[in-house]
């Protein structure tokens, strides 16, 4: 092997390698019994995504699950949990599966299914609070939205893996990869997406970091060659 292969190994085992020991080691151990929450999610969303395409069911799932802007903040806060399995309508739905059942995957056997849920619902949570910040900002701010936004259904199951990905990747010191993510944000905001959706992303990679760096502060993390193999055993 070349030294640049060499090099370019090394820098891919320091990057994903603890990451990707603790989920190798409890798929192995466990396979699908290592993400039994990631399952149910999975079950969740498919389960939304099919009654809320049915006439009879659009609206009882939009009446559980689909927060806007406009609505009393009670009632948002009410329907957030849900809102996280509750894909959009304009978008495949096998993408959304496919990034609940990989993200909260590796998320739920890195850092419990507990934490996974924890910050999966503040990422979503930072979509809701920021529509209602932008919104009273106005359009004429450069973190603000137009008036029309009010009506627009916040992101579902995305804000939370960004979130996710952006905590795992912190915690397991995946540190160009964290930073990947961020760009990626920041990008689709200033030249892909620059509407609600995109916007409420960069909201939950923002509340998401300051979470990371107060979880840090308030307990320290562990050398990672301290973690068992099981996989089940975490990094702080």
């Amino acid at each position: 092997m070349s030294k640049a292969g060499a090099g370019l190994r090394r820098a891919a085992g320091a990057e994903w390698g603890p990451l990707l020991s603790t989920v190798w080691s409890a798929l192995t151990a466990a396979k699908l019994r290592a993400l039994p929450m990631t399952l149910g999610a999975v079950a969740l969303t498919l389960v939304l995504q099919f009654v809320q395409n049915q006439s009879w069911g659009y609206h009882a799932v939009q009446n559980i699950g689909s927060v806007q802007a406009y609505e009393h903040l009670w009632l948002a806060l009410l329907r957030t949990p849900l809102s996280l399995f509750v894909p959009a309508l304009d978008l495949p739905v096998w993408g959304a599966l496919a990034q609940v059942l990989a993200v909260f995957g590796i998320a739920e056997i890195c850092i419990g299914w507990r934490q996974t849920l924890l910050v999966a619902y503040a990422a979503t949570l930072a979509g809701t609070m920021y529509a209602r910040i932008g919104l009273w900002i106005g359009p004429g701010g450069p973190i603000g939205l137009p008036d029309s936004d009010k009506f627009v259904v916040d992101t579902g199951p995305s804000a939370a893996v960004v979130g996710l990905a952006v905590f795992v990747c912190w915690r397991y010191r995946a540190r160009f990869t964290c930073v990947a993510v961020v760009v990626a944000m920041l990008v689709e905001v200033a030249f892909i997406k620059n509407n609600l959706a995109g916007k409420e992303h960069v909201a939950a990679v923002l509340v998401v970091l300051v979470l990371c760096v107060a979880w840090d502060w308030w307990r320290p993390r562990k050398p990672l060659d301290t973690q068992y193999a099981s996989g089940r055993e975490h990094p702080w």
